[in-house]
């Protein structure tokens, strides 16, 4: 028997630019099959969720221009699963939406916040962790967050750094670090009490409130305004005049670096959040010449180490290329060095400034 208690909000409003050209903003990455598996990012995270909370309290929280997306992927959704957001503000305000209609729907909820599109592997170990917060959470005034385990000094991700005495499996939160320069990174490394900022995020929904209330009460009397149409047929109204006026601040910022109340379980899977076409490749099975393939069928020859993505079947030949993403869809094909791959962000740019909009 699943927990009634036990809740999810699924984050699923991002567009992430760097999967571009396959994530774009009227098709972004979480609603496509990006590892070849036969299932979109947002199945796969919702399917892992629905292994221990029941399905009707997962919550998918996104941008109102992905609503016929994500009831196409997920077609035993219910309206009242999907909470639309009119306006990008990232991720406090909608939070603090979705908790307040969980919260008047059960005061007893636990829940569990998480991206849509990020890759886990053991779905055991991501449970178990989840299961021992929720734990924890249903007993005690606590903000809990799962780290990672760094593997090498990455400068893309936050680090948490919690108390190095500690012996528990939860851990106390000493403070939450910024990206780093290389150099920083390296001694977070060394110091062996940091870890990886995966904006997992699990709570009570009675903390988590009280959280807003305490650390933002401007933006928790917002939406508390509202709390009477919640739920009822006159929220669509209150939501789209009020959403808007939100600040644009994210839950870290808004809770969990002002928070005394903040632990950390060290995740025990392997984690991705496939952020970026590197990130994938690295989660890929590799062909015989390092090459990752999904939907291809391709003839490489002094070509290794690429990443080559197309529509199912097409056969691409690859001659005398190392190290580059060769992703081909529709009207685009993009060509470019696995090493640059930060700055397809800014192509992406150029593209719809020399091209239109519609490319993006």
């Amino acid at each position: 028997m699943k927990n009634n208690n036990y809740y999810a909000i699924l984050m699923a409003g991002g567009v992430g630019s760097r999967f571009w050209p396959v994530s774009t903003q009227n098709f972004p990455k979480q609603f496509h099959d990006m590892l070849g598996t036969g299932e979109t990012l947002i199945q796969k995270t919702f399917n892992r969720l629905a292994q221990f909370i029941p399905e009707e309290n997962i919550f998918i929280l996104t941008n109102e221009r992905y609503n016929d997306l994500v009831f196409q992927q997920l077609p035993n959704v219910t309206e009242r699963q999907v909470v639309l957001e009119p306006a990008m503000r990232n991720t406090a305000p909608c939070i603090l939406y979705a908790s307040l209609k969980i919260q008047k729907e059960n005061k007893d909820a636990v829940m569990i916040v998480a991206p849509s599109d990020h890759w886990i592997e053991d779905e055991n170990a991501f449970s178990e962790n989840v299961q021992t917060a929720f734990k924890y959470c249903e007993t005690n005034d606590a903000l809990m967050t799962l780290g990672i385990t760094p593997i090498f000094p990455n400068t893309g991700y936050g680090y948490i750094e919690y108390d190095k005495a500690s012996t528990n499996e939860i851990k106390t939160v000493n403070q939450f670090r910024e990206k780093p320069d290389y150099e920083t990174a390296k001694s977070f490394l060394d110091q062996g009490n940091f870890l990886w900022n995966a904006g997992i995020f699990m709570w009570s929904v009675k903390s988590v409130v009280s959280a807003f209330k305490n650390n933002q009460p401007e933006l928790y009397s917002l939406f508390e305004s509202g709390y009477s149409s919640y739920n009822t047929e006159k929220e669509d109204t209150f939501i789209k005049e009020n959403y808007p006026k939100a600040e644009n601040i994210s839950v870290d910022y808004a809770l969990m670096e002002k928070s005394n109340n903040v632990y950390v379980i060290p995740a025990t899977f392997d984690w991705n959040d496939l952020g970026t076409w590197g990130s994938l490749y690295d989660k890929l099975d590799k062909d015989s010449n390092d090459n990752a393939v999904v939907n291809s069928r391709v003839l490489a020859d002094d070509a290794s180490g690429n990443m080559i993505r197309s529509k199912k079947d097409k056969i691409v030949v690859v001659d005398g290329l190392n190290d580059y993403i060769i992703v081909d869809k529709d009207e685009v094909l993009l060509i470019f060095p696995k090493a640059k791959e930060q700055d397809i962000k800014k192509v992406l740019q150029n593209v719809k400034a020399n091209f239109g909009e519609e490319y993006g």
